[in-house]
């Protein structure tokens, strides 16, 4: 439907032009102003697409109403109307920017013409617009499914090497000199949250949302110069918290990690999150890790921290030896040291929650162990230990033998097959079966490379071939191979092949 005003001061004229345009052209919605002050209250509500606006008219004149609407509505479109065929009346209508002029009385075929091209005009302009906002539409769902991939890849140490400069530009977020983790934990069934988290952070400040896995969320935060450490990250947390309902606020819980000035420390902030969850049951729903007490006894809080993020290197890494032998020292530091046997019991559960929160992110679904009563000396307590790792354990170990030997391989011909469209570790995991970091891990640790390298790599074969078509503009190229930016896409293009697309076309073509 376009919606066309008519303005002038003989009402015979205007209804006139009513017939003829009803007669010749279909989806119109027609409305008429008897002068120039009412055509500017009628633009106000109609916001037309097109006026056909008479010259001169007593009170406000056709070229200042003209001036007025255009100020508020600088797509409408103009075509004057008058029966002085004067140079100077050409002038002033080209010098505002109205697409054309007619001379009353025209005839009927003149008409049609004029307005009919003006038609198409607007036509052509709509379909433009439409297009430019599905791929700005289709760029905004591209570029959360880049900030997933970025925090996945900056969190679980598999960062790419080459792209993620350019993913974070992409994002277009201020990304100040210090940044800390926070690990949100939700109750179970609580994706519908996610809208909702992201919004909270954007609100707060500039922050980059990871992937929920499992009930683990991590968030990237930039600090905020103008707000202490504590209270900017007390305020997002709290912020966060207010999404809980009371009755089931139990499940949501908030580490934060230490601050640190560069990405390729941010992995250690987020490990330090996730050791201020090791127990959720505190009245305040969030911790920050420099709070957390001394778990190894006997030893200095600094000491104590680094002994913590080994063990936390060591699940990662699967080397249950060291994961035994650690919770083994730990129970004779205990011991030796004469510490309540409650208490003891109490931090080998939340070490045994941390293996399996850590298993859990790894794609391993496991329930938390649960010690199935109070131990009554030492001796009952490291066998029974020693039982809740065992099953940790076998269930790691069952999870790597169930593991198909072609899964890579289905990985691999998944990502040949969808290059062109917006992959994300999410969507290759609802497909194999297997959690973003557990693909993540497997695809480098057997393949050698991330992948989006081996992503961008199958975009880049398909571009090659598709520049070989003259035909094709490199613009087309760019959406065809799967990215929503040519800047971005020269940019990749380059660093992978050493020439810029154009030079590249250049020479083979040569």
């Amino acid at each position: 439907m376009i919606k066309l005003l008519l303005v002038d001061d003989e009402q015979i004229e205007r209804d006139a032009l009513q017939v003829i345009l009803e007669k010749n052209f279909a989806n119109l919605e027609i409305r008429q102003a008897k002068n120039g002050r009412v055509a500017i209250e009628v633009a106000a509500e109609f916001q037309p697409d097109l006026v056909l606006m008479d010259i001169q008219m007593p009170g406000i004149g056709g070229f200042e109403a003209v001036e007025k609407i255009k100020l508020d509505y600088p797509h409408t479109k103009f075509i004057m109307v008058t029966a002085y065929a004067t140079f100077d009346y050409a002038r002033l209508a080209m010098k505002q920017g109205v697409v054309d002029y007619m001379v009353k009385p025209s005839k009927v075929a003149d008409i049609v013409d004029i307005i009919g091209r003006v038609f198409n005009q607007i036509e052509a302009e709509r379909k433009t617009q439409e297009k430019d906002k599905y791929q700005q539409d289709t760029l905004q769902k591209a570029l959360s499914v880049f900030e997933t991939d970025v925090v996945t890849q900056l969190l679980f140490d598999h960062v790419h090497e080459v792209h993620l400069n350019e993913l974070v530009e992409m994002l277009d977020m201020e990304i100040t000199e210090e940044k800390f983790v926070m690990s949100l934990l939700l109750p179970i069934g609580s994706e519908v949250y996610y809208p909702a988290i992201r919004e909270k952070v954007r609100k707060a400040g500039s922050g980059w949302i990871g992937a929920l896995y499992g009930r683990q969320l991590p968030i990237i935060v930039f600090r905020n110069k103008d707000l202490s450490f504590r209270s900017q990250a007390i305020f997002l947390a709290r912020e966060i918290l207010t999404l809980a309902k009371s009755n089931d606020d139990a499940g949501w819980f908030i580490g934060i990690g230490n601050v640190y000035s560069s990405l390729d420390q941010i992995r250690q902030s987020y490990q330090e999150s996730l050791l201020a969850t090791r127990d959720t049951m505190l009245p305040v729903k969030y911790r920050f890790y420099s709070d957390l007490p001394t778990l190894v006894p006997g030893i200095d809080n600094q000491t104590s921290k680094q002994y913590e993020q080994q063990f936390f290197e060591h699940i990662r890494s699967g080397q249950w030896g060291e994961i035994n032998a650690t919770v083994t020292d730990l129970i004779n530091r205990y011991e030796k040291e004469g510490t309540n046997l409650l208490q003891t019991q109490q931090h080998l559960m939340e070490l045994l929650w941390l293996v399996s929160q850590v298993l859990n992110e790894m794609g391993v679904e496991i329930e938390s162990p649960i010690y199935p009563f109070q131990s009554t000396d030492y001796r009952q307590l490291r066998s029974e230990t020693n039982h809740l790792l065992e099953r940790l354990q076998q269930s790691y170990e069952e999870r790597h033998a169930n593991l198909e030997t072609d899964t890579i391989e289905q990985i691999k011909q998944y990502i040949i097959e969808n290059a062109h469209q917006d992959i994300s570790l999410d969507e290759i995991g609802r497909v194999v079966g297997l959690s973003p970091i557990y693909i993540s891990k497997i695809f480098k640790e057997q393949l050698g490379v991330n992948y989006i390298n081996f992503l961008t790599e199958c975009r880049i074969e398909k571009a090659k071939k598709l520049m070989r078509d003259p035909e094709k503009s490199l613009k087309e190229i760019t959406f065809e191979v799967g990215y929503h930016d040519p800047n971005y896409f020269s940019k990749v293009f380059k660093k992978m092949c050493h020439a810029s697309p154009t030079e590249y076309r250049r020479n083979i073509h040569a």
